[in-house]
C-alpha cells in the first residue's frame, strides 16, 4: 500500500462508524459489511470482491489498536489528503522532510517514513538497503457444525496472495540475469528535488522506488518481483468457538518480502445451528420433556450428549417446570483444554388427550389433591405491590 492510499482512505467511512467507535462497534459494522459483499454471497457481482478487500482492509487497520493509533496520527497531521509531487503539506510541511531524508515529523522524533516503514515497505534511518516488509494479512471463511465448533476441527484452507514471483524468485529479472543498482538514486529508491529552502523526496523515477533496474524482465512478472501464489494449509479451529468468531492464526498469511515476516491468517467462523442442542458460553443447553408423574414422583432418564454417547440424569420428586440440572464435563471446550457442563432444562410435558383410565387417575388425583391452592396469596400479593 502506497503513502498516498494509506492517508487519502477513509477506513471508518468505509465501515460506516464514527471517529470514535469503539472495538466492539467496528467489529460489528465489519462482520455485516463483509457477509453483505463476500464474493461468494454476490456471484453476479464484479465488484463484490473490490469491495471486500477495502472493507477487510479497513478492519484490519481499525481493529489493531497500534495500527488505528498510527493511521489517526497521519491522518490528523496531514489533515486526511496527501499530494504527492505538490510541494510542501498543511502548514508548510515538507513532505520530503517528513516521509524521505528528514527529520522529526513523528511522536518522539522519529521520522514518519520509520513509523510507517513496516507499512509502506520504506528505509530504515540512514539505510540504502531495500528494507524487509512484512507481508500481508489474509481474511478467510468457513462454516462448522455445531459439534466442530464445541470440539475444535482441523480444516483444510487454500489461499491465494500476492508473493515473490516464483520463475524469478522476486528479483523481477529474467532468469540469467540479475538487477543492478538504480545509477540515478544509487539504490536508494528515492531523488530528492531542491524547492528553495526545502527538499522534497520522491520515489527514484527511474526505479520508481525499487533501488534496482531490470535490463531483461522477467517474463512471468514483466521486472515487478511479485506473483500471486495459491497454497493449501491445515489449522486447527480450537473448540468452543463462536458463531461470528474472528480466529487470528499467526504466520500463516501471506510471505513477507526481503526476508520480512509472513502476514497472519484471520479465519471468520459460522458456525451452524442444532436442532436439539444450543450454547451458553463454554457450556451446552439441552431441553429434556418429562412426564407429569416423572416430574412429582421422580425419576431417572437417559438423555443424549454432543459426542453421542447418552447419559441418565435423576430427575428429584417435585421437580418443577423450567428447573435446570447441570451434567458435568459434557460442555464445549474451553482454551485451557478442560470442558464446559451441559446445562438441562426440564419441560413437564402435558398430553393434549388422554383416554378415559387417565382421566379417571386424574380426577381422583384433583379431588385428593382439593386443599392445596397453588395461587393462594396471588391476588392479594399483587394489590400489595
Amino acid at each position: 500500500m502506497s503513502t498516498k492510499d494509506y492517508l487519502e482512505k477513509d477506513y471508518y467511512k468505509v465501515l460506516g462508524v464514527s471517529k470514535t467507535a469503539s472495538k466492539d462497534e467496528i467489529r460489528q459494522a465489519y462482520r455485516k459489511l463483509a457477509r453483505q459483499n463476500h464474493p461468494d454471497a454476490n456471484t453476479d457481482d464484479p465488484g463484490a470482491e473490490g469491495r471486500f478487500k477495502e472493507i477487510s482492509e479497513a478492519y484490519n487497520v481499525l481493529s489493531d489498536e497500534k495500527r488505528r493509533k498510527e493511521y489517526d496520527e497521519a491522518r490528523s497531521l496531514f489533515g486526511g489528503s496527501y499530494r504527492p509531487g505538490g510541494g510542501s503539506g498543511p502548514g508548510g510541511f515538507d513532505m520530503g522532510d517528513i516521509f524521505g531524508q528528514g527529520t522529526g515529523g513523528a511522536p518522539g522524533g522519529e521520522r514518519l517514513s520509520d513509523l510507517f516503514g513496516g507499512l509502506f515497505g520504506g528505509r530504515g534511518r540512514g539505510g540504502t538497503a531495500t528494507r524487509s516488509r512484512r507481508g500481508a494479512d489474509v481474511e478467510t471463511e468457513t462454516t462448522l457444525n455445531f459439534r466442530e465448533a464445541a470440539e475444535g476441527v482441523t480444516r483444510s484452507f487454500q489461499l491465494a496472495s500476492e508473493a515473490p514471483c516464483p520463475t524469478c524468485k522476486g528479483t523481477g529479472a529474467k532468469a540469467g540475469t540479475a538487477p543492478r543498482m538504480c545509477p540515478k538514486c544509487t539504490g536508494t529508491g528515492h531523488e530528492n528535488t531542491n524547492l528553495g529552502g526545502f527538499s522534497l523526496s520522491e520515489p527514484c523515477s527511474e526505479c520508481k522506488g525499487r533501488g534496482l533496474v531490470v535490463d531483461d524482465p522477467c517474463i512471468t512478472c514483466h521486472g515487478s518481483g511479485r506473483g500471486r501464489s495459491t497454497r493449501t494449509i491445515q489449522t486447527r479451529i480450537p473448540g468452543g468457538v463462536s458463531d461470528g468468531q474472528r480466529i487470528r492464526i499467526k504466520g500463516k498469511g501471506a510471505p513477507g518480502e526481503h526476508g520480512g515476516p509472513a502476514g497472519d491468517l484471520y479465519v471468520v467462523v459460522h458456525v451452524k445451528e442444532h436442532p436439539v442442542f444450543g450454547r451458553s458460553g463454554d457450556n451446552i443447553t439441552i431441553t429434556v420433556p418429562v412426564t407429569f408423574p416423572e416430574a412429582v414422583l421422580g425419576s431417572e432418564v437417559r438423555i443424549p450428549t454432543l459426542t453421542g454417547f447418552p447419559v441418565t440424569v435423576k430427575i428429584p420428586p417435585g421437580t418443577q417446570n423450567g428447573h435446570k440440572l447441570r451434567v458435568r464435563g459434557k460442555g464445549a471446550t474451553r482454551k485451557d483444554g478442560t470442558t464446559g457442563d451441559m446445562l438441562v432444562t426440564v419441560e413437564v410435558a402435558v398430553p393434549k388427550t388422554l383416554n378415559e383410565g387417565a382421566r379417571e387417575a386424574l380426577e381422583k388425583f384433583r379431588a385428593a389433591t382439593a386443599d392445596h391452592d397453588p395461587r393462594a396469596g396471588l391476588e392479594a400479593r399483587a394489590k400489595g405491590a
